[in-house]
């Protein structure tokens, strides 16, 4: 009898017909090492004795071993399948499999048992879903607060572009510490570096979330080296500060294949600094401006330094 086999399911089906984008070599200010440590390891089986998902592992994060030696992970909810196909992403597109009712339980049990002060959740989008996953998103926002009731709690939500009204509040209900959305990039390449979404409808949730809690600290990021002009960046800082967001990310686009979307340029640190520096000059709480800054790196330690920030200005105030 002849065995069949069926073909292996492509990570990214929507980018196969593309043509391959060469990758540049590296500059060394961003190089990383392999991870090999104990820390590391730890935290890597502590993930998988949970079942859990990490963007760190699912994006290809070039900090994933620094932050698990220091026992840190994103976790992502959800499953690990995205139901959009963004030129830039690493995370698999395809139809996802049904909610896990479980899961917000083994992610507060992991936050536990890591010993997390601070936990960073993270999904893929789920436009399959009424409510784009929110009501989940809320369920583990609670069941941390449960297990650990003194860590604080960011999450980098989708953009509940096609979920009914009342999505967002249902996350924002749930009281996270930190509420971040990803502009991503600049308005001027939405179309080709992430198609599925509406830049002004990103902006307009970041604004609404500050309408619903004002104490609220909201975050977004962007990446650099896609394409974009020094304006651009500024112009979307301009756009997330009439926004009320308090904290700005600025990291290097890094190429995850041929396939995906090409490497403009790579940034220099110098750049990155003097974005730093107009950041602050209008007015953001924090800025976390490098070529290795990635929306949840040094997450603990910024939001220590946010909430000084804004007790200093509250304070001057």
């Amino acid at each position: 009898m002849t065995e069949t086999t069926s073909p292996p399911r492509l990570r990214h089906p929507e980018k196969a017909h593309r043509a391959d984008q060469s990758q540049p070599r590296k500059p060394d200010w961003i190089r990383v090492k392999a991870p090999t440590s104990e820390g590391y390891k730890q935290t890597r089986d502590i993930l998988r004795e949970n079942r859990l998902s990490t963007v760190c592992e699912e994006a290809g994060c070039p900090n994933v071993g620094e932050c698990w030696s220091q026992g840190h992970a994103t976790m992502m909810i959800m499953g690990e399948i995205c139901t959009r196909g963004c030129s830039f992403c690493n995370v698999i597109t395809g139809k996802p499999d049904s909610l896990d009712v479980f899961e917000p339980g083994r992610v507060a049990h992991a936050v536990q048992k890591l010993g997390l002060n601070h936990v960073v959740i993270t999904s893929v989008d789920r436009d399959d879903l009424d409510d784009g996953g929110a009501e989940h998103f809320a369920q583990t926002i609670r069941a941390i607060r449960h297990r650990s009731p003194g860590s604080t709690i960011e999450v980098l939500t989708p953009d509940f572009l096609k979920s009914k009204p009342g999505s967002l509040e249902t996350v924002v209900e749930a009281r996270p510490d930190v509420f971040n959305h990803n502009l991503e990039t600049v308005p001027g390449l939405y179309p080709s570096v992430r198609p599925g979404a509406r830049y002004f409808h990103s902006l307009r949730l970041l604004q609404r979330v500050k309408e619903l809690d004002p104490a609220m600290f909201t975050k977004s990021g962007i990446m650099v080296g896609l394409g974009e002009d020094r304006q651009s960046v500024l112009q979307v800082m301009d756009d997330m500060r009439a926004a009320d967001v308090d904290f700005i990310t600025i990291g290097q686009y890094l190429q995850p294949t041929p396939k995906h979307h090409r490497l403009d340029r790579f940034v220099t640190p110098e750049e990155f600094a003097a974005y730093e520096k107009s950041a602050y000059g209008k007015g953001f709480l924090m800025v976390s401006a490098t070529p290795l800054t990635r929306s949840s790196y040094h997450a603990g330690d910024d939001f220590a330094r946010l909430r000084s920030a804004r007790l200093e200005k509250l304070g001057r105030a």
